[in-house]
C-alpha cells in the first residue's frame, strides 16, 4: 500500500471513529467500538472502499497508535470528540 494510500485510509478512519461515526451510518458502543465489517461496510456504501488488508495495514504501521483491533472490532484509541469512555485507567499528566 503506498503513503498516500495509508494517510487517507487513516484520515478517513479518524474522522469516522473520533468525530463523526454517525456521517457514514455507524454507531460506536458506549467504549467507542464497532464491528470491522460494519465499518468496512459503510465506508464503502458511502464511497470509500477500504479492503480488511489496508485496515490491517493501517493499524500496524500507525506510529502513534491511533486504533486497535480486537477481534472483529475496532475503536480508535484517542482523541474522540463523541462521548466514549475508553476504559482505561487514570494517569497523572
Amino acid at each position: 500500500m503506498d503513503e498516500r494510500r495509508t494517510v487517507k485510509v487513516s484520515k478517513y478512519l479518524s474522522k469516522h471513529l473520533r468525530h463523526q461515526p454517525e456521517r457514514i451510518g455507524i454507531t460506536l458502543d458506549g467504549n467507542g467500538w464497532v464491528g470491522v465489517e460494519t465499518l468496512l461496510s459503510a465506508a464503502a456504501l458511502h464511497g470509500f472502499a477500504i479492503s480488511r488488508a489496508e485496515l490491517d495495514h493501517v493499524v500496524t504501521v500507525n506510529d502513534k497508535r491511533r486504533f486497535t483491533v480486537a477481534g472483529d472490532r475496532i475503536r480508535a484509541n484517542q482523541g474522540h470528540t463523541v462521548t466514549v469512555d475508553l476504559d482505561l485507567p487514570p494517569a497523572e499528566p
